[in-house]
């Protein structure tokens, strides 16, 4: 009887972890506009490294400083729609390029 409920707590406790994640991340804004997402990066900027440092010194280990990331939300956001939009826009006159490139290629053998 428990081999059979162990599969259900498993899944349950899945679907609670992943239902509480996906809550903090909304409630805290990460999952709104680029503006607010990146409101909500400073705050986490501000807020971790002394977080981090509180629980070393109690802990006693020392970490290695960081490396400087920096990462604009607002330049990033979006960058590959953007990307794809713009590989769209120019499809039609690369093709155009390529299609003349090939036919020059084959007169060029044929000769």
């Amino acid at each position: 009887m428990a081999a059979k409920i162990l599969p259900f707590v498993k899944l349950a406790t899945k679907l609670t972890i992943a239902g509480g994640a996906i809550y903090v991340a909304y409630d805290s804004g990460l999952l709104g506009g680029s503006e607010e997402g990146s409101v909500v990066l400073g705050k986490a900027k501000a807020a971790i490294p002394p977080a981090v440092d509180e629980w070393m010194k109690y802990f006693g280990l020392e970490l290695p400083t960081p490396p400087k990331i920096e990462l604009s939300p607002l330049e990033a956001w979006n960058s590959g729609v953007q990307k794809s939009i713009h590989g769209l826009s120019v499809a039609p006159t690369r093709v155009g390029e390529y299609t003349g490139q090939g036919l020059q290629y084959l007169k060029n053998l044929t000769k």
